[in-house]
């Protein structure tokens, strides 16, 4: 099954997207990194990947299988 909107290398990596956050974030602000960091606090292997084709950044989490 194939995930729509998701950009070509994160759905090589079997990922799922948590969130995604705008790139255009006020300076110093960092919601994507202190979004996966809180999962991360969690226990899930949250990651930050950027998506240059919709200008965005993703939190995923690879191979995690909710589909």
């Amino acid at each position: 099954m194939t995930r729509p909107n998701l950009p070509p290398e994160v759905a090589a990596m079997n990922s799922t997207v948590l969130e995604r956050f705008p790139a255009g974030s006020p300076r110093g602000s960092w919601p994507a990194e202190e979004y996966a960091a809180a999962r991360r606090a969690e226990g899930e292997p949250a990651t930050v990947v950027m998506d240059l084709q919709s200008d965005a950044f993703l939190v995923v989490v690879e191979g995690r299988a909710d589909d």
